[in-house]
């Protein structure tokens, strides 16, 4: 059993990533200085498998740090998250793309899931070529896995593909309003061949019984993808739903009304919109634990998760990313136009995760209607995203 401590989110490493978020925004991409601490850190290594110098946490454990540092920087929070997701996704590879990935311990890994690519067989490989986008991080990768169809044109299946990120080349497209630090561009690959121990079948990816759950028998690598993608990218909004209800508080104490010279502190309007952000918070950390609880507690039990609990925690996980932003919405909206600076974090932190619904898992008519259609014994589609 693995003894190593779990390293921790330090306040300090939150406030370097609030100083930095304005040049991150400039960059298109997290500066070197935040790469070079989060290696230095150990967070990457959190759910990295004992046997490779990794602390196997259990997989809940990854929530919180990624939640917190959005309280810094969404845009950081999200693509550091996913740097520490990925490495838990490697650990669901056989042992011998292990072997070669974890050679030097966690890596920093994007993994645009979309099955964009076609990989035909090629003897004992597959040769693989297609265009990603949305590769999070990718400008400072060291390996990457893509979604890919694989096998021969009669019976194509998906998975997914690792290699090496000098086998990959990178088109600069990420130029957006929000989420700008998450260098998320387009991959290109074209004609690599890459060897079948480097696959791994989405199926088992989904359900939680790909190799690694065998290799490492820990609870961590049973648990299903889209439940822990879902849950762990909804993080950095929920983290800036807090910062931006903390900064609505301290702006209560500073700020006079135009005009009427009223202090915002002493209008009724301004304490209940502040009361109602903060149930509204608690709210959604009972969710949180509940929806993570009970998939904690049945891979502890070695259950398999069925397809309407998956879907149910991909509604769960929507919900919460959805209401973080209506809770931020709802706080900007009584912060005055001075708060549209782009200096002011509250602006950020808006614009940042009006992206984040975007993101496909949490397109939140489709998390509600598969979660209720599986409920109500309606039939979905086999590659539904749960």
């Amino acid at each position: 059993m693995n003894t190593r401590t779990a390293p921790a989110i330090t306040e300090e490493f939150t406030t370097r990533l609030a100083q930095r978020a304005a040049e991150a925004e400039e960059l298109r991409r997290l500066p070197a200085d935040t790469v070079a601490e989060f290696r230095e850190s150990g967070l990457a290594g959190l759910l990295l498998p004992a046997r490779y110098g990794g602390v196997q946490a259990e997989f809940p454990e990854i929530l919180d740090p990624i939640r917190q540092m959005a309280h810094g920087c969404a845009s950081s929070a999200w693509t550091l998250g996913f740097y520490m997701l990925h490495n838990w996704m490697l650990a669901l590879f056989g042992e011998q793309a292990q072997d070669e990935v974890f050679a030097a311990g966690p890596v920093l890994c994007p993994a645009p899931l979309a099955p964009t690519g076609r990989g035909v067989p090629d003897g004992d490989a597959i040769r693989l070529s297609g265009r990603w986008s949305w590769a999070t991080g990718v400008m400072d990768a060291d390996w990457i896995m893509v979604g890919a169809l694989c096998g021969p044109d009669e019976a194509p299946y998906p998975a997914l593909v690792l290699l090496p990120a000098t086998e990959i080349q990178i088109e600069d497209v990420w130029h957006t309003a929000g989420m700008r630090a998450t260098g998320s561009n387009d991959v290109v690959i074209e004609d690599v061949v890459v060897p079948a121990h480097r696959l791994v079948k989405v199926v088992d990816i989904y359900s939680g019984t790909a190799p690694g759950a065998e290799l490492h028998d820990a609870s961590a690598y049973r648990w299903p993808m889209v439940p822990a993608l879902a849950l762990s990218a909804a993080m950095p909004a929920l983290g800036s739903a807090e910062r931006v209800a903390d900064l609505f508080a301290q702006r209560l104490t500073e700020r006079v009304m135009a005009y009427s010279g009223v202090a915002q502190k002493n209008q009724p309007s301004a304490q209940i919109r502040l009361g109602d952000a903060r149930v509204r918070l608690r709210a959604l950390h009972g969710l949180l634990n509940d929806t993570v609880g009970r998939i904690q507690d049945a891979v502890d039990a070695r259950e398999r998760i069925p397809r309407s609990a998956r879907a149910d925690a991909r509604a769960a996980a929507a919900h919460i990313v959805h209401e973080s932003r209506a809770v931020i919405a709802g706080l900007l909206e009584a912060s005055g136009a001075s708060a549209q600076f782009l200096t002011n974090p509250l602006q950020r932190a808006k614009r940042d995760v009006d992206v984040i619904c975007g993101h496909v898992v949490y397109d939140y008519d489709v998390a509600r209607e598969l979660a209720g259609a599986l409920e109500a014994g309606v039939k979905i589609s086999p590659i539904s995203m749960i």
